[in-house]
């Protein structure tokens, strides 16, 4: 019984996640970053991990909206912020648990977004990016205010929040103060990673349903999807409260993980750098961004950061000399890759499972098979 339940199983499997090429690959990425504290990674590589992950969950909600809707938005770093600073909020005033802030903070992103979509989704193209890139910087500049920086914190931010995983449960244990704090990076480490999986696989799932399916005929054609009775700003709107509740809860957990809230949360940067991995994995994806991240990062921290010294330049002169220079390596990857690098490699995996002709492998497997049969 047991193991033809098993059979069945792996037959399932193999067959949804096996036979789909996207799928493989996101889940050998898993089982990379799965693994991967196993081979003991520096302190600074685990939690560079740890914020791509984060990093990786704005850009796949971003994917969900623009990918698959169209709908281009320069203001993702909005919903972000609103979920940072509505967990820190709740924390202060009301002294209640990270557990309990982050629903909250999420159910306010959700209750914010119609009424953010509903005025957005008037406009179109270049205006709907520019209303919504000004959103974050709005609410940056009524942070900032000086009436409400008492509330707000201003420049300086809100902090210190509490860790969602404490020192004091491995204290508990049996372990030290010292030895505890590597156990709670390695346990915020996982969280990120599940939490990922979890919303790559909610995500994608939407993606690829029914709804989803309306969001790439909005995409692919508005007007006929209009004449064929779809309520085009119902749908519009149902992908942009989707999104947006993802990155609501992405800036909620993050927050808690780095245990201060600040203006950075709406920062411009931050709002465009989901744009840049999209592209850079393959948008309309959702697991492209996955991928898109990763490169991102390994870019960033180490390409970058390591071998381009430019002592002369201020930090955030730095900061948007970096920007400019991802966007000419998106431009130059975009006319190498134009369906983006993760789809590129999915795009080869599929091609593998084709039968081809001899002639079509290449001259140097049509020797050898020559020589076998003058033998």
């Amino acid at each position: 019984m047991a193991a033809s339940y098993l059979k069945r199983a792996y037959s399932s499997f193999a067959a949804h996640v096996f036979d789909v090429p996207p799928r493989l690959l996101a889940l050998l990425l898993f089982m990379i970053l799965l693994f991967l504290p196993l081979t003991k990674p520096t302190q600074s590589i685990q939690l560079m991990l740890r914020d791509t992950f984060f990093f990786a969950m704005l850009a796949a909600s971003w994917d969900l909206l623009v990918g698959r809707t169209g709908q281009i938005s320069l203001g993702h770093a909005l919903f972000f912020g609103i979920g940072a600073y509505g967990t820190a909020l709740l924390y202060k005033y009301f002294g209640l648990l990270p557990w309990v802030t982050i629903p909250i903070a999420v159910l306010l992103g959700i209750s914010v977004s119609p009424l953010i979509g509903l005025p957005c989704l008037r406009v179109k193209g270049p205006y709907l990016a520019l209303v919504t890139m000004s959103l974050p910087l709005i609410l940056s500049a009524l942070i900032k205010y000086g009436p409400v920086i008492p509330i707000t914190g201003g420049e300086m931010g809100l902090g210190p929040l509490p860790s969602l995983i404490p020192t004091e449960i491995f204290e508990k244990m049996g372990f030290s103060y010292r030895q505890s704090l590597p156990l709670v990076e390695l346990a915020n480490y996982y969280l990120a990673l599940i939490l990922l999986f979890v919303s790559s696989i909610i995500l994608y799932k939407i993606a690829n349903s029914k709804t989803g399916m309306v969001f790439v005929s909005i995409l692919d054609d508005e007007l006929a999807s209009k004449a064929c009775g779809i309520n085009i700003t119902r749908y519009k709107l149902m992908a942009f409260t989707i999104s947006a509740s993802f990155a609501t809860l992405t800036g909620a957990v993050f927050a808690h993980l780095i245990t201060i809230v600040n203006p950075w949360f709406l920062t411009l940067t931050l709002s465009f750098s989901p744009v840049i991995v999209t592209f850079l994995g393959g948008i309309g994806t959702i697991y492209g961004p996955l991928v898109g991240a990763h490169i991102y990062t390994i870019l960033d921290r180490y390409v970058l950061e390591k071998m381009v010294q430019l002592p002369y330049l201020t930090y955030t002169q730095w900061m948007y000399t970096k920007l400019l220079i991802f966007a000419a390596i998106v431009i130059v990857l975009i006319i190498k890759w134009p369906r983006g690098i993760a789809r590129y490699v999915t795009d080869k995996l599929q091609d593998l499972e084709k039968a081809r002709d001899l002639d079509e492998r290449g001259r140097w497997i049509w020797k050898k098979y020559k020589k076998k049969e003058t033998k």
